[in-house]
């Protein structure tokens, strides 16, 4: 131990024992737990091939930081719960985060900034600053890299979700949702919302039903109707995953609010079956009234032993005014101690009506309710804080990703009970914020964590699926992609 006074202090006694804290611990990491999640993605190249699609108007003699550095120190710091570019001030020198950037520790070649981590966001650069505004063709180029992103991220999704799959699907359901994301300042397409009562954006996600899986995150205005733009992502997404897998079955699933003439003529047009929420109204109320009150007869009588009871029916010849052909409406009816409720859904499906229900719609309260929860609470993917809408848009998506390694993470731990169906929040305590002792060597790197952690033998199992999982994906890739946008 130094003698340097300023290198220990005594605070208190405990027993007969004297407490004393000293600075000599060597380079100490509090996340080695994340080195589990980077076995994994990075040689999938979950990062790296993105980072090579992506436009990047800077000077290429001017570029410390690559694209690919910039997005892997963003996705780890969302993984460790460092969501905001200003936490880049004290992780830059971080041993543990320049290890996943694949730099050796050091702290004369520190990662990004707030500042670059900032300007990379928006595809800012200095090219051509000497001239006036009016004279700077870069400008062009920026704003359509910001463009070309939004794109390229949302397609990245899809292919890299096709790309990951160990055996082709046969069936394949798209939980869409949009999701609330309220805003704290004056960001650019905000706005207020009367159902939300809030100043908010409003973007749209698409998830695979089975996996959770991210597959589109689009960010919108936040006063737009919740169905804008969902064909168009729908369409895109159905089109890569027929490509891939042409005798797939897709369904898609979601609740009122893309309940709307366009989706259905969209999902029976190509082949989609589907059930949307649908809200009530006069029409429905009277075709379902005496089935309401025949169950809460049964629930006066019969209440005691059964306090919850369900009936399901169909209306098969209901037509809307903006309908232009009838469409199967099932109805859930339902009486419970605290009143009675009616639900609506409508929907192609052919399934009886408890099935297409209680077997296919309400499992929307899994996917997608729960990856938008974790994206939220655990990610932080409602921390949009820029001021330009793309820049927000891009960040978005940049949390979507960080999502879609934790669903991968997952996948290749299933084995591995503890974890694979852990929320973000959990593995981030249990697994991922790990304290350990950095000691280098001129050909080594040595983490050493306490012998008494409780989760050695976790640990231990995650490394093995891991390279399991990886070992079985082999070195499959996506087909190299220019950076001009697919039309």
């Amino acid at each position: 131990m130094t003698d340097h006074p300023d290198a220990q202090s005594t605070l208190w006694d405990i027993g007969s024992q004297q407490l004393r804290v000293s600075f000599d611990g060597g380079r100490l990491v509090s996340d080695a737990g994340l080195l589990a999640v980077r076995a994994l993605e990075r040689p999938l190249r979950v990062i790296a091939d993105l980072a090579a699609r992506l436009p990047d108007p800077r000077s290429p003699k001017f570029i410390h930081h690559s694209a690919e550095a910039l997005l892997t120190q963003a996705v780890y710091q969302i993984l460790a719960g460092y969501p905001d570019f200003n936490d880049a001030q004290d992780l830059r020198e971080d041993p543990l985060f320049q290890i996943l950037a694949d730099i050796s520790p050091d702290a004369e070649q520190p990662l990004a900034s707030p500042s670059t981590l900032a300007r990379f966001q928006y595809a800012y650069t200095r090219r051509q600053a000497e001239l006036p505004p009016e004279d700077r063709p870069v400008l062009l180029e920026i704003q359509a890299a910001r463009n070309q992103r939004l794109l390229i991220l949302n397609d990245y999704l899809v292919e890299l979700f096709i790309r990951t799959r160990r055996t082709p699907p046969t069936e394949i359901t798209l939980d869409a949702d949009a999701s609330d994301d309220p805003v704290h300042g004056h960001q650019t397409l905000s706005g207020y919302h009367g159902y939300y009562r809030q100043h908010q954006y409003l973007p749209f996600y698409v998830y695979d039903g089975d996996s959770g899986f991210p597959l589109a995150a689009w960010l919108r205005p936040g006063t737009v109707h919740a169905s804008l733009g969902a064909a168009e992502v729908l369409d895109r997404i159905v089109t890569k995953l027929r490509a891939a897998w042409p005798g797939v079955r897709i369904r898609v699933r979601s609740d009122n609010g893309l309940a709307v003439p366009g989706l259905y003529d969209y999902c029976e047009g190509h082949g989609l079956p589907y059930a949307f929420g649908y809200a009530t109204n006069p029409v429905l109320q009277r075709a379902t009234a005496q089935a309401l009150a025949d169950l809460e007869l049964y629930h006066h009588f019969y209440g005691q032993r059964e306090p919850h009871v369900q009936r399901f029916e169909e209306i098969r010849d209901y037509q809307a005014d903006s309908w232009a052909q009838p469409r199967r409406i099932v109805a859930k009816i339902e009486v419970t101690p605290q009143g009675s409720q009616r639900r609506f859904v409508v929907t192609d499906l052919t399934e009886p009506p408890q099935a297409v229900y209680r077997d296919f719609y309400v499992q929307r309260g899994r996917v997608p309710e729960q990856p938008i929860g974790e994206m939220k609470n655990g990610l932080a993917a409602d921390r949009l804080s820029a001021c330009g809408f793309r820049a927000n848009a891009f960040r978005l998506l940049v949390h979507t990703l960080a999502y879609a390694i934790v669903v991968l993470f997952r996948e290749a731990v299933a084995g591995v009970a503890e974890v694979a169906t852990a929320t973000v929040s959990t593995l981030r305590q249990r697994l991922w914020k790990v304290g350990a002792v950095l000691v280098t060597s001129p050909r080594r790197l040595w983490l050493h964590l306490s012998e008494t952690w409780p989760s050695r033998g976790l640990w231990a199992r995650v490394q093995a699926a891991v390279s399991t999982f990886v070992q079985q994906l082999g070195r499959r890739r996506a087909p190299p992609a220019g950076r001009a946008v697919p039309q």
